[in-house]
């Protein structure tokens, strides 16, 4: 790649990561706000891939794409079941 394509790249991914983060921030409802933090965890693996840092990259997916919303659905639905 070309290092004006890389930085246009970069700079996209960034610019969604800001996007991915404000949408996380205002969802209503937790569920919403798991989902989103999800979604927002595979934004930031792209961007840890673009910016070269591949072990970055798959402990973020594996955290915060894949251990993390399982454990906060588990326990919204437990504190729900307390109630």
């Amino acid at each position: 790649m070309t290092p004006g394509l890389t930085d246009a790249l970069q700079v996209t991914i960034l610019v969604l990561a800001a996007a991915g983060a404000t949408v996380v921030v205002r969802a209503t409802g937790r569920v919403r706000q798991v989902l989103a933090l999800s979604l927002y965890g595979v934004v930031l693996s792209v961007l840890f891939l673009a910016v070269q840092a591949p072990d970055v990259t798959l402990s973020e997916m594996v955290v915060g794409a894949v251990v993390l919303p399982p454990i906060l659905l588990l326990t919204i639905a437990k504190v729900r079941g307390q109630r």
